[in-house]
Order: C-alpha cells, then structure tokens, then sequence
C-alpha cells in the first residue's frame, strides 16, 4: 500500500497485476475474529462479519491489554479501514468458514536493482 495513496493508472489493467490501481488483500477469520493488517482499505460489504476496534485497555496488569473491543463497521457493511495492524480486528459473528475481501491502493512492485528493463 502507498503512503499518499495515489497512483498512476494504467488503463486495462486487472486489479493484483503491475500498474492496476487496486490491490485486493483477503483476511481468513474462521469462526473467530482475525486482526487486520496495518493500512488502508475499503471493505466490502461481507454477510456475518463485524469490524472492531480496541475501544479501551486494561491498564492493571503489567502489559496494557485490550479490554474492550466495540463494533466500527457493522454486519455486512461495507465502509473505510485504518488500521495500525493491532487494534482493529474482524469479527465473524456466526460459527461459519469466512473470507473477507479488503482492497487498497497497489503499491506497486518492489524494485530489484537500479537499471531494470
């Protein structure tokens, strides 16, 4: 993912190829809840699945813990993701096998030396 978010477009690309604007990243949370990488992302609406974040810590113990966690994008809603990839969690809320897909700005490829061709 870019930092600025913004890319050159290159026209008749699909998304997850060199040039495509999207790069789509799916999140495995079978029955339980799944942390979500650190970023941004536009989610998708997804049936049974609750975004959360850390909404308060335990400060008693000797490392702050979460407490609480409170629902952010409600049951099959979609809407904007920022995550520091340690508060922000998926939440399946009905015992099934679910992906969810989560797409943000490609960041390109990595570049493996100065002068490629």
């Amino acid at each position: 993912m870019s930092l600025a978010l913004n890319k050159i477009t290159i026209a008749g690309l699909g998304s997850n190829s060199p040039g495509a604007y999207f790069q789509y990243q799916t999140v495995s949370a079978n029955n339980a809840t799944a942390i979500i990488p650190a970023g941004v992302y536009i989610l998708f609406p997804t049936a049974n699945v609750t975004i959360e974040a850390v909404s308060a810590y335990n400060t008693n113990t000797a490392c702050a813990t979460p407490s609480t966690w409170s629902t952010w994008i409600a049951n099959n809603t979609g809407g904007l993701i920022l995550s520091d990839g340690v508060n922000v969690r998926a939440n399946v809320i009905v015992a099934t096998a679910t992906t969810i897909t989560l797409a943000t700005v490609n960041g390109g490829q990595a570049v493996t030396g100065t002068y490629n061709v």
